[in-house]
């Protein structure tokens, strides 16, 4: 399986009462598609997954299956802190068409590496579609090691890591002991040092507003034009910082809302963008000449 080079964590529209709007979300997916993406996640922590029933995860990865249209690859988020719970809702999603599945490391529950490792290796193995594991230890609690990487790359489905943990000397070390795994940057800003020691692309936020521009910067330096990838790089960095100025997804939704592509509110416990974070976006969108 090849997710390609840009993946966009999806937002999930909300409407005027905070039910999920699936009409606005369709329309996200297709604009996300025109604009660059070359797989989408959907229901994941940009999507607010911890606040979305399974039922209403199961309609929205119905939906994105059924615009994308083969166009984009749909990886849907399944990981949860509960091993059978991720299993069921994995084997649901993957009975709806999903490309993929996005596994993220088990948070609260501050599990071993045993334990991760169990956890990845029996959700994997409950389906036959390609898995993506997710480190994030800044919102989990727990770190994914190399060395259980590269124990899980032998399940023959564990095909690719989203690493957000920003630790550049441990994402070298598991692209040593686990070569067959593509890497992604889980972080926008992080993408283009992370791209030098062999990462595949970025699972973005920042793809939302640019996401073009990130598979310009991301082709560009494959093709060894490495001024122009910095050049990119530099040019978005601002947008890359300020989409987390406070928690995801309250910048990337209300940079959104201003660009005209409605996708709503957040449900609690997050809330609105203050004032400060407005301006800030606004700003930030203003330099880029997207509003």
């Amino acid at each position: 399986m090849d997710f390609g080079k840009v993946i966009t964590a999806a937002v999930t529209p909300f409407d005027d009462e905070l039910k999920v709007d699936y009409d606005a979300f369709q329309k996200l997916i297709d604009y996300l598609i025109e604009n660059g993406s070359d797989s989408i996640v959907v229901s994941g922590t940009t999507g607010e997954s911890p606040t979305l029933t399974d039922e209403e995860k199961l309609k929205l990865y119905r939906a994105a299956v059924e615009v994308s249209g083969q166009r984009a690859k749909i990886i849907a988020g399944t990981g949860s802190n509960n091993t059978e719970k991720s299993i069921e809702l994995s084997i649901k999603a993957q009975e709806l068409g999903v490309d993929g599945l996005l596994l993220v490391a088990p948070y609260y529950n501050k599990p071993t590496q045993e334990g991760l490792y169990r956890h990845f290796k029996m959700i994997a193995e409950s389906v036959k579609i390609p898995c993506m594991l997710y480190n994030v230890p800044g919102r989990t609690s727990v770190n994914i090691e190399p060395e259980t990487v590269a124990r899980l790359s032998e399940v023959k489905n564990i095909v690719a890591l989203k690493d957000a943990g920003g630790n550049l000397d441990k994402t070298s070390l598991t692209k040593i002991l686990a070569p067959k795994i593509d890497i992604y940057s889980g972080d926008d800003s992080m993408t283009l040092p992370m791209l030098s020691i062999g990462a595949k692309g970025v699972v973005s936020v920042a793809s939302h507003i640019a996401g073009k521009e990130i598979k310009e910067m991301i082709e560009s330096f494959e093709r060894g034009e490495l001024k122009k990838a910095l050049d990119l790089h530099l040019k978005l960095f601002d947008l890359f910082k300020t989409l987390f100025i406070i928690t995801n997804p309250i910048p990337v939704k209300e940079a959104l809302n201003q660009m005209g592509i409605k996708v709503g509110g957040l449900r609690p416990p997050l809330c609105e963008a203050d004032e400060k974070t407005k301006r800030a976006v606004s700003e930030c969108l203003k330099a880029l000449n997207k509003i």
